[in-house]
């Protein structure tokens, strides 16, 4: 009787540690208007057959999307897949770091897409040191399986290329997405897709902050360059071009 009593005392201990983790998890504030782990893998899935192509290298269906809520904190993170190793391990932080860069750069008038800080940030330009203000925190990332990742913590992290756009609802800003796992063009277009079915639009629209092509374009300076097979809201832009190298004489003997 008292091993059966040591047990169920074990037992019980363990459900509520197990039950109160996961109100912690799922209560975590500024969160609850915000896409669940759940709900992004089925939004990036649906993204992937909305204004078709999506072009880049896997049309779009091998993604990491992370979500943040307006301070910043993890609220969610998914793969488009069942099995997260099909999905580049290193996206992962880079969702992330797209969904804290988007919000953190972006007010209620004044929706910002990582997309449109690429020539910002670079070599010449004003904000060109800005990638170090804020480094990802390596700690917050999760294996394969899943475990831990950061959830409820402020991962960090700036990404200035596509694939992180800011969240609303009611006209005000609530968080932002990020997703990565192919181009920076094509993770652009996943992210704007999946923002739009969740119904978390900027108040411009869902093109409010698309992304901006150098070269296709008019100039721009928040133009962002053309990637491999490049295509925005379902038409061919292009592809990035070879590299190129100077021509060298050659030398006599």
């Amino acid at each position: 009787m008292k091993r059966f009593l040591s047990l169920f005392v074990s037992v019980f201990a363990m459900f509520i540690v197990v039950t109160t983790a996961y109100a912690q998890k799922t209560t975590t504030p500024g969160c609850q208007n915000l896409p669940s782990e759940s709900q992004l893998r089925q939004l990036l899935i649906q993204a992937q057959d909305v204004n078709k192509p999506i072009g880049g290298l896997f049309d779009g269906k091998r993604m990491w999307a992370a979500v943040v809520n307006r301070d910043g904190v993890v609220c969610a993170f998914n793969t488009s897949t069942g099995d997260a190793t099909q999905v580049w391990p290193g996206s992962q932080a880079i969702a992330k770091s797209k969904a804290y860069t988007a919000n953190a750069f972006s007010l209620d008038d004044l929706p910002l897409s990582t997309a449109r800080l690429y020539t910002f940030t670079q070599p010449g330009h004003s904000l060109a040191s800005l990638g170090q203000s804020n480094l990802f925190n390596p700690q917050f990332l999760a294996p394969p399986s899943g475990q831990d990742g950061g959830e409820g913590s402020i991962a960090g992290g700036l990404i200035f290329f596509g694939g992180g756009v800011p969240l609303y609802r009611n006209g005000k800003i609530i968080g932002a997405l990020g997703v990565s796992g192919d181009t920076a063009c094509a993770d652009h277009e996943i992210a704007k897709r999946v923002r739009d079915l969740a119904n978390l639009n900027p108040p411009g629209g869902a093109l409010a902050d698309d992304i901006v092509y150098s070269g296709p374009d008019a100039p721009s300076v928040f133009a962002h360059p053309v990637c491999l097979n490049t295509y925005r809201n379902g038409t061919k832009i292009g592809s990035e071009a070879p590299a190129t190298y100077p021509f060298v004489s050659p030398v006599a003997p």
